[in-house]
């Protein structure tokens, strides 16, 4: 049996160190087992992305639910995990869903993630509860099943969430860079529906998302950037494998920063929509997000890194706006996870409320709060090394950084030191991989890159005095 740990995202490996039709069934039959036990006969909803197996494998996971005495419906095709887990929250008979997907990894990766019941993530002692199971000898009796459309209800859904006469209005040519994922059966479609000239790139592809990682950064981005100067395109997006996360190129051909575009869209909820409500981001977010809300008079929490956590954080009810360190937001009102196709949405309609291009609305974000300069590292380390510094993290409180005297320190999630100027690094021990990962922000470049050198020397140090001690 493999050593497998189901975390609060789901399971995910790479299919030469684990993911493989045993760990599938045995992940599979613990949600049935657990799900079977506390909610007997509820539905489940099984989706899938375009990973040349994972139809095959949702078909195996849907039986194996089954089985269970759950009852079990599987989408009709590939689709964005924001489609399933609308699907679910939606279904007031749902228990929860799958989504059978390696998430924006490459090819080399497959895995089960699992939303609650109201398509968010699903509670501490679930996880818990099915985390213990898989150890067990699995069953492979497999169950029946039905197939269902998920993708016409979620359309229809977004298209009532934006203006979409506005939208028409301008009219826009978009390049839609599907990556080749899931968003090429809704995205296209959907913006034609709302009047705009769309242009599809890297569209299917059933093998290895044609050599790319399906992941909205550079370089990945590049094939979209190319098409927008090509098409003479007003603006492109490039989705993410799962539709979670989006880049933003402009009509130049140049990809706008992921730390812009939360501001941008919190700007346009407020002053253009007229929500209200509190923002939460995660440590590791640019200071940009909280210089928007504090400007638009909105409080800001900020939490530890993980969607989690941010979950947690929504179910409270007052919450706007909730953003991750790598650009997934969530509208609380619509669903409790990272939707990137209704941010895109949100942008067109922010793009035909201003009647400015997007590098226009990227300027007036700059002029309203600030610009930043904003980058990780990783520092990679043997596990024994990640160890030791998280051990002697709680004790690190640096009174300098590059030159710059702190204004706090805070410990709530590794080590984050942050100054006046609005300033910042943190350091964090990764939990899944041997390194610990360096975040910074500053004004210039050079003073983040200072910074990130600094943050670097910390964990050197640090772990020389260990050594040494």
């Amino acid at each position: 049996m493999h050593n497998i740990h189901f975390l609060a995202h789901g399971w995910q490996a790479r299919r030469d160190a684990g993911f493989d039709r045993e760990g599938v069934v045995a992940v599979a039959a613990a949600l049935g087992v657990v799900w079977g036990t506390i909610c007997e006969g509820a539905a489940i909803i099984v989706g899938y992305d375009t990973r040349f197996d994972s139809q095959e494998n949702a078909r195996l996971v849907a039986g194996l639910l089954a089985s269970c005495g759950l009852e079990v419906r599987v989408s009709t095709s590939a689709c964005p995990a924001p489609v399933l887990e609308w699907s679910v929250a939606r279904d007031d008979s749902c228990a929860g869903g799958v989504y059978v997907s390696g998430g924006d990894y490459s090819s080399d990766y497959g895995g089960l993630m699992v939303c609650g019941p109201d398509g968010g993530s699903p509670d501490k002692a679930f996880v818990q509860d099915v985390d213990k199971l898989i150890a067990t000898c699995p069953s492979e009796e497999l169950g029946p099943f039905t197939w269902a459309d998920l993708v016409d209800g979620y359309m229809e859904a977004l298209l009532g969430e934006v203006d979409a006469k506005a939208i028409a209005g301008l009219a826009p040519r978009v390049v839609v860079d599907s990556m080749y994922g899931t968003a090429h059966f809704v995205v296209p479609a959907l913006l034609r529906r709302l009047g705009c000239d769309v242009i599809e790139i890297r569209a299917q592809d059933g093998s290895d998302f044609g050599g790319i990682h399906p992941e909205p950064v550079d370089p990945w981005v590049d094939a979209c950037e190319r098409a927008v100067r090509q098409n003479g395109a007003d603006l492109g997006i490039s989705f993410g494998g799962t539709c979670r996360r989006l880049a933003l190129v402009d009509a130049s051909g140049r990809m706008v920063s992921t730390h812009v575009v939360p501001p941008m869209v919190l700007g346009h909820l407020v002053e253009n929509r007229g929500r209200v409500g509190r923002v939460v981001n995660t440590l590791a977010c640019s200071a940009r997000l909280g210089r928007q809300a504090a400007r638009l008079g909105l409080d800001c929490t900020s939490v530890p890194v993980g969607f989690s956590r941010l979950y947690d954080e929504m179910s409270d009810g007052d919450v706007l706006l909730a953003a991750e360190e790598y650009g997934g937001l969530a509208f609380p009102w619509h669903l409790a996870e990272r939707d990137a196709i209704l941010e895109a949405l949100y942008i067109l309609e922010l793009a035909a409320a201003s009647h400015v291009s997007v590098a226009q609305l990227v300027e007036r974000t700059a002029s309203q709060i600030g610009r930043m300069s904003y980058g990780r590292e990783d520092i990679g380390l043997d596990i024994a090394k990640v160890q030791s510094f998280r051990n002697i993290l709680p004790g690190l409180n640096p009174h300098a950084m590059a030159g710059m005297t702190p204004i706090a320190v805070s410990h709530a999630d590794g080590l984050k030191v942050s100054f006046e100027d609005d300033s910042w690094a943190l350091l964090r021990p990764s939990r899944t991989h041997p390194l610990v990962r360096a975040y910074a922000e500053a004004p210039t470049l050079e003073e983040k890159d200072n910074l990130l050198t600094a943050a670097e020397k910390i964990v050197r140090d640090g772990l020389a005095g260990e050594a040494a001690g």
